[in-house]
């Protein structure tokens, strides 16, 4: 399997005085319990459990000390306990409650040992029946497969190493870049997804593989439901959501339902806490700090911009045009941006917002906020002339800073524009396969 930028972080974690305990969080099906497995090849041992397996979870269940604990663990896996670097991997870790309870010890008794847990379903428990140790665990979060990532998985050394290393990009290399950009918008960064098509090229052949997911998730259902007729709700907001990703949406019958705003949003916001969807809220703040409206309609992000594109039926689109700007008014580019923004944290409490100022004769828009440095940044994706941005230009209008970014097809390029209002604001284009690196490249862009 190809390398994950997660693995990184998990390693400088590793290296931290005073470690505590690592939860990993993310979807099923993001590739977790693989990351964890090929990092554990810095380890003198590694143990692995599954507490799905009721034999494994049975070890957590018989209360024993911590000490009795570690020695079962090491007794039922047939281990010695050596004197180098051990890492024990709890997963599925939501399965068993009392688990959960024994993370703390493992801190304040056994800060040797390095601990990951991770477990699909454990967002959507962290505030009802499992009580997690305050102070005494991490987080990191994983996500599919960034850009970056989804080229280290095709072996495209050259393209990677151009991304990675130089700025700004040449413009000999844009058109490559373009080119694999538009496969990876089209079949996403879901990582058994990817391999498959980094073994055969064929974009068909990912069909079962995609269908594989879904079921996968609906099946999941009756785990986080807390009735029947909650799974119900749920499983109506895992088909629909592919439906009106890239939309702001109403909770009140969403996906043409009858379902009322408060058990359709209960059932989005366990989508959420699952990372399987994101609701992205809008924001009117032009300096920090940033705050999410949570009282409007939020645009939906689903987890994965390839389950979009084929649940909801533009591959077929998406494969017949260079331009993904035309698909779906837009919203498939717009999606794929928001999917490579997410990733570039992995922490639970980073979240995207958008931009909106509604007044009764007009409103604005802008895709997305980030927050660099002491300033909330606006980010575009479009393409045509940069006279257009009005929305943009709205905002610069009302910030204390004069930066802005547009994302779009186009070359890497620096525009020094005036606002409607006459203020002069810079303008960093970014093509779409730099939406990843967009603090490295105003970082770039302030120190010239």
């Amino acid at each position: 399997m190809f390398k994950r930028d997660i693995i990184g972080k998990l390693s400088a974690w590793a290296k931290i005085n005073g470690r505590k305990p690592l939860i990993l969080r993310g979807a099923r099906q993001v590739g977790k319990t693989t990351a964890v497995n090929m990092f554990s090849n810095l380890f003198d041992q590694y143990i692995y459990l599954n507490l799905e397996l009721k034999e494994e979870k049975r070890i957590f269940e018989q209360e024993y000390s911590i000490d009795e604990l570690i020695r079962a663990i090491f007794f039922y896996k047939d281990q010695v306990r050596g004197n180098g670097k051990v890492l024990i991997f709890i997963d599925e870790i939501q399965a068993c409650p009392s688990a959960v309870s024994y993370l703390r010890f493992f801190y304040e008794i056994f800060p040797d040992l390095y601990i990951i847990a991770a477990g699909s379903l454990l967002e959507t428990l962290i505030d009802t029946h499992i009580s997690f140790p305050v102070g005494r665990v991490e987080y990191l979060v994983m996500k599919p497969l960034n850009f970056k990532e989804f080229l280290n998985a095709l072996d495209e050394k050259s393209s990677l190493d151009i991304i990675n290393n130089t700025i700004p990009v040449p413009d000999f290399a844009h058109d490559k870049l373009m080119k694999l950009f538009h496969i990876y918008s089209i079949i996403g960064g879901m990582p058994e997804i990817v391999q498959k098509y980094s073994e055969q090229k064929d974009i068909l052949a990912l069909n079962n593989l995609f269908d594989g997911l879904i079921v996968s998730y609906l099946d999941d259902v009756e785990k986080y439901a807390r009735n029947h007729s909650m799974a119900q709700v749920i499983r109506h907001a895992i088909s629909t959501a592919f439906y009106e990703a890239g939309n702001r949406i109403k909770f009140q019958g969403f996906g043409n339902s009858n379902y009322k705003s408060r058990e359709m949003g209960e059932a989005l916001k366990v989508l959420e806490k699952a990372m399987l969807i994101y609701l992205l809220y809008p924001s009117s703040s032009v300096e920090p700090p940033l705050l999410p409206n949570i009282k409007k309609s939020p645009r939906l992000q689903v987890l994965d911009t390839g389950m979009l594109n084929y649940f909801a039926g533009f591959q077929k689109d998406l494969f017949g045009t260079k331009d993904i700007d035309s698909i779906y008014q837009g919203k498939i580019a717009e999606h794929i941006v928001g999917q490579e923004l997410l990733t570039c944290d992995t922490s639970p409490l980073y979240k995207l917002n958008f931009w909106s100022r509604e007044k009764n004769q007009s409103s604005a828009e802008i895709d997305f906020l980030i927050q660099f440095k002491n300033m909330i940044i606006p980010v575009e994706v479009k393409a045509g002339a940069t006279g257009r941005l009005r929305s943009l230009h709205q905002f610069i209008d009302r910030a204390p800073h004069n930066y802005a970014v547009r994302i779009y097809s186009g070359q890497l390029e620096i525009n020094q524009i005036k606002t409607l209002n006459g203020k002069d604001f810079i303008l960093l284009n970014l093509p779409f396969y730099l939406a990843g690196r967009i603090f490295e490249y105003l970082e770039w862009l302030m120190s010239h």
